[in-house]
């Protein structure tokens, strides 16, 4: 269904030319669903751009009160596209300039991508509407800043949630961890990058609830038609309330900190392996490589280097 606003003066409809997202809209609901299922939707530019105009389309519908943020086949989200395919082809939905989603910089430099994505991101926080994840499958990375931003996490149990690029390319993108997890697992997911169950993340307190798989669809409806029964304005001060709670204590100045401390990691020697790997050998190796002495992940198939030395120290240990 189209969503429409009709105010003083003139009246909006949404554009529903989306390829990389798909927008609803049923009464009070709106849902977003991330839709690259054959890349577990992997965070594309293009699909990051779509994304964020999408939230703006049901911020603008008076009818909508309450978003849900869900991904299309087996997975929430695989975390950002690491491929060639994560460019932008068109300007609709990106800035023309950078071909990255619209936030007012243009973000020139080889390192200003963390600072980008969390700049990205503050669109969600300060959107007008709640927005509920929900969240199945896989949620890696790049999803999880994506799920971090939301208002609302409800999680599949046996969903997989953690961070694995921290084991050899950069720190977090966004170091949300410290913010909605009790210090020590936040240093756990932070710098290891092991997975947690969904049921163990409603456990830490990270979402809100953990429901079976096949249960999932309709506790998330009916989480979000409780919550739309309540005003739209009522709504967006509640959530500019609580916002500006986190912002008192820092959460805007903490993440954007981050950035910065991932463009230093992204310079550190030993990430120059990663980027060999990549070059070399493909995306597909390098992760195998990444995750071998881990063993799971792409870690777990069986041409994945279950044994190999730390990056960094490949010519040590051959000495």
């Amino acid at each position: 269904m189209c969503g429409g606003y009709h105010g003083s003066g003139f009246t909006w409809e949404s554009p529903m030319s989306y390829s990389d997202v798909i927008y609803e809209s049923d009464g009070r609901l709106a849902t977003i669903t991330l839709n690259r299922p054959e890349k577990l939707n992997a965070l594309s530019n293009n699909l990051r751009g779509e994304l964020m105009e999408a939230m703006r389309d049901a911020e603008a519908d008076s009818e909508v009160g309450v978003i849900i943020l869900k991904g299309a086949g087996r997975s929430f989200s695989a975390g950002y596209d690491l491929s060639p395919s994560r460019a932008a082809s068109g300007d609709e939905y990106v800035d023309k300039r950078s071909k990255l989603p619209y936030t007012g910089s243009t973000h020139p430099g080889a390192t200003q991508w963390a600072r980008h994505v969390v700049m990205t991101n503050w669109t969600i926080w300060e959107l007008g509407k709640p927005v509920v994840c929900q969240i199945h499958g896989h949620c890696l990375a790049g999803g999880t800043e994506l799920a971090s931003v939301c208002d609302f996490r409800i999680v599949a149990e046996d969903a997989s949630i953690g961070y694995p690029p921290v084991r050899a390319m950069t720190t977090m993108d966004m170091m949300w961890a410290p913010w909605f997890l009790p210090p020590a697992k936040a240093r756990e997911f932070a710098y290891i990058g092991d997975s947690f169950s969904g049921r163990e993340m409603w456990r830490l307190g990270w979402a809100n609830y953990a429901v079976a798989l096949d249960e999932l669809d309709e506790f998330v409806v009916n989480f979000a038609q409780r919550m739309s029964h309540i005003d739209n304005e009522m709504l967006m001060y509640s959530k500019r309330a609580v916002n500006r709670q986190y912002e008192t204590q820092g959460i805007r100045e903490a993440l954007h900190s981050g950035t910065e401390i991932q463009a230093l990691s992204a310079q550190r020697a030993a990430s120059a392996e990663w980027g060999r790997r990549v070059r070399d050998e493909g995306l597909k190796a390098a992760l195998e490589w990444r995750d071998g002495p881990f063993r799971d992940f792409r870690g777990a198939y069986d041409s994945a280097p279950k044994e190999r030395a730390v990056a960094g120290m490949e010519k040590k240990s051959t000495e």
